[in-house]
């Protein structure tokens, strides 16, 4: 009998151990596929919480030499973000103390993507980069035909008109995005020259193209096959991904004068969220392309990319300064919520809370259950110093900035931004990881805030 009971206990040890080491199997597995997780700044505007979180103290700042039009993202204790200067900065998350940086010869306004290691970022200079993500060192350059801020002579009737005119609020590049199957990983991304690229995620390679003859300043977003993006012609497109074979087109049908889709989309629910400079918000269903449904914002521009969650859209406008809630299946407006100047920033949400910013250098923490009613904010560094002198009643006004000079020429326009540029404008769209949120400003900081427990 005792050697029964103790061949059992053996079997019984055994069986522990077993079970342990499945378990450890299984733990080091799901550590790996988190270390190795796919992220960029708008393939999920969704991130994890409870309850209302307002913003709590400043955790650090850290400054670059440049203004930040960029989004920030986060892995593995690191911030990854482009600067105007050039830069793109790799800031541990804990001390705010940069631990690389590397460096293009071009503005860089598009935001940075991650996977196995890798950084993906786009850059003024022409080139989209593949950077080590623990060291900074360059594994592969892609050379497209050319980054540029959208142009036109004589734009929107300013003088003079002969001029080759920038486009004053064309803020971002396209980010690159990943897609992956059993075989290959491709990254992709929009170009100035007119092009959907994809290449080879490992050494560059071109792998296919698809032109839509104006430029892609947009991120593409990937829903299973297929690729989702806009551009300045106006047009809406799906495409699969293996191959850049269009699937479907939509026209956004300008009749204001005011073409251009900058808003990334979103897919929720099996249809897909995009804003444009033609006032209003789209919802098309994913499979075919066809509308669902539009809201008019008004003769705002939605430069914004939306947030689904609970049924609701959440989106920014420009001209009514509004982060808008509206029915997901419906686009009926449920409440608003207005800052203090253009919410071009993308509102990221946690738990009951949307986090977003505004071009007068504000950044919000608002309950998603108040209806608009209960929020928190802080401001920019440059916003607390300026305000005074270029806001009209603490909001933005364009024509009050502009101490009636004479909006139709162009370079009086340009004087205008100069000075909102002043206040730390923030259009960069926020990241959330450990407890804290992160944005950039057009002041040239990174901002890390803490947050309130529930």
């Amino acid at each position: 009998m005792h050697y029964i009971y103790k061949k059992k206990d053996i079997m019984k040890k055994a069986l522990i151990l077993l079970l342990f080491l499945v378990n450890l199997g299984f733990n080091y597995s799901a550590l790996s596929q988190n270390k190795s997780k796919t992220i960029n700044a708008f393939s999920n505007r969704l991130f994890n919480g409870k309850g209302y979180q307002p913003l709590a103290d400043l955790k650090w700042k850290f400054k670059t030499n440049g203004k930040i039009f960029s989004s920030p993202i986060a892995q593995n204790g690191i911030v990854y973000i482009g600067s105007e200067d050039g830069f793109l900065y790799a800031i541990e998350e804990q001390s705010g103390k940069q631990k690389w940086k590397f460096k293009t010869n071009g503005a860089i306004h598009s935001s940075a993507s991650i996977s196995k290691n890798i950084v993906y970022i786009g850059s003024f200079d022409g080139y989209y980069y593949a950077v080590n993500a623990t060291t900074g060192k360059q594994i592969w350059k892609f050379k497209t035909k050319g980054e540029h801020w959208y142009g036109e002579i004589g734009m929107w009737g300013m003088k003079p008109n002969d001029m080759l005119m920038n486009d004053l609020w064309d803020f971002y590049l396209s980010s690159p995005v990943i897609f992956k199957n059993q075989n290959t990983a491709l990254v992709i991304f929009g170009s100035s020259d007119g092009n959907m690229y994809a290449v080879d995620s490992k050494n560059g390679t071109l792998k296919w193209t698809f032109k839509a003859n104006e430029p892609i300043h947009t991120t593409p977003v990937i829903e299973k096959e297929s690729l989702y993006f806009g551009g300045w012609n106006g047009i809406f497109y799906a495409l699969n991904c293996k191959t850049g074979k269009e699937r479907w087109r939509f026209s956004t049908d300008v009749k204001t004068g005011f073409k251009g889709i900058q808003a990334s989309a979103v897919v929720a629910n099996g249809l897909v969220y995009f804003g444009a400079r033609d006032p209003y918000l789209f919802a098309l269903n994913a499979e075919t392309g066809k509308l669902v449904w539009k809201y008019n914002a008004e003769n705002s521009w939605i430069l914004s990319s939306a947030a689904v969650k609970d049924n609701t859209v959440y989106v920014g406008t420009s001209d009514t300064y509004a982060l808008l809630a509206l029915d997901a299946k419906t686009g009926q407006e449920k409440y608003r919520f207005k800052g203090n100047g253009y919410i071009y920033s993308s509102p990221a949400i946690s738990g009951n809370t949307v986090y977003f910013g505004d071009f007068s250098g504000n950044f919000f923490a608002l309950n998603l259950f108040s209806n608009g009613k209960e929020s928190s904010f802080v401001s920019t560094e440059n916003r607390k110093k300026y305000s005074s002198e270029i806001l009209n009643n603490n909001h933005l006004d364009f024509a009050h900035a502009s101490k009636d000079a004479d909006l139709s020429i162009y370079a009086e326009n340009q004087k205008v931004m100069d000075e909102f540029y002043k206040l730390g404008p923030i259009v960069s769209s926020p990241f959330i990881n450990n407890n804290t949120i992160y944005f950039g400003s057009a002041d040239g900081y990174i901002y890390a805030y803490n947050l309130k427990g529930e």
